[in-house]
């Protein structure tokens, strides 16, 4: 039996998901893999893509991009990546419909495990990780960043700005994070005590970004958030900088005044992780960036945080949960 989460419709993901029941899927076809899920994140991403589902399902629609688990049989004409067999952990990204207990994928996708991570990190070893990477590569676009340009960025606290921060780290980026408040900085400070950490939540927050900097010009600001956020970015920025927006946590439109723009020569970008790497890498770039994911997972091993582990008829907690403010780490469900 198979149990995998629908939905046919847009809205509230607590309103809208159900797990139903269904036969095991047949033997992977050419060039597939069959798994056996053990494991799978809940992403904001994930919810917002329910919310925003744009018409009524003809046949139901499972959500999810990213599940790890166990490889049980592989399609004949597999093409596969070093490290995938029979019996070997996994993991997959991206497979859209991942929220399933099996799951026939594209051989492509798939990517072995390192044996020492546990299923814990192996289920977030992707889509966050490559995120993070994506960001680095955007920031590293600017031809100041590095040299006397400082890299700020929001939602600091997040699981990929917590892994952006490692990553900044390692190649010795100036970084500034900033999140909403101070309970969080101090947190983000234990960590990474080295780090320059700035809450929200404090009047003038902004000037607190420009002294830490110390006089560095802010060449690029990353952002989940969108909203007034972004315009607060944008107004920090050098002449010159770049906002990259990689994320739709406000509700609101980004507003900002054309002659801010000129005036300041900013340039203004969205990334998505989905479009940036699968769809438009080439096959020698998504075999290093999974390379760099794998590391950053052996390395970063403690960023990879579990706000709780529910099992599929905890879907509704599991769904509140994931967005729940002031939530630490990603929420996992093992079917």
């Amino acid at each position: 039996m198979n149990r995998r989460v629908v939905h046919t419709r847009g809205g509230s993901p607590a309103d809208v998901l159900t797990v139903i029941e269904e036969p095991e899927p047949a033997a992977p076809g050419r060039g597939q893999v069959l798994i056996r899920t053990t494991a799978f994140p809940v992403h904001p991403g994930d919810l917002q893509a329910i919310e925003a589902y744009p018409t009524e399902a003809a046949d139901p629609v499972t959500p999810g991009i990213e599940a790890t688990g166990v490889v049980e049989t592989i399609g004949p004409g597999a093409r596969l990546a070093p490290g995938v067999e029979v019996g070997g952990r996994v993991t997959v990204f991206p497979q859209q419909g991942a929220w399933s207990q099996w799951l026939v994928a594209d051989a492509e996708a798939v990517v072995a495990v390192p044996e020492t991570l546990p299923d814990a990190v192996a289920a977030q070893m992707l889509t966050n990780p490559l995120t993070a990477v994506m960001l680095r590569r955007a920031a590293q676009e600017h031809l100041a960043f590095g040299y006397d340009g400082v890299l700020v960025q929001t939602a600091a606290g997040s699981s990929v700005g917590r892994l952006m921060t490692g990553v900044s780290r390692f190649h010795n980026f100036g970084l500034i994070n900033v999140v909403r408040s101070e309970r969080g900085a101090a947190e983000l400070r234990k960590r990474f005590p080295d780090v320059q950490v700035v809450a929200t939540e404090q009047p003038g927050w902004a000037d607190d970004v420009r002294k830490a900097a110390g006089g560095r010009p802010v060449s690029v600001a990353l952002d989940p958030i969108g909203g007034e956020m972004s315009r607060s970015l944008v107004e920090l920025l050098a002449p010159g900088g770049k906002l990259v927006s990689y994320g739709m946590i406000a509700e609101e439109p980004i507003s900002v005044h054309a002659s801010t723009l000129v005036s300041k020569s900013l340039t203004l970008c969205g990334k998505n992780v989905i479009s940036e790497w699968s769809a438009e890498s080439s096959p020698e770039r998504r075999s290093s960036d999974i390379a760099t994911a794998k590391q950053i997972a052996l390395a970063l091993t403690e960023q990879f945080d579990v706000a709780a582990t529910y099992g599929l008829d905890e879907l509704a907690s599991a769904v509140e949960h994931a967005v729940r403010p002031g939530k630490v780490g990603t929420v996992l469900i093992r079917p």
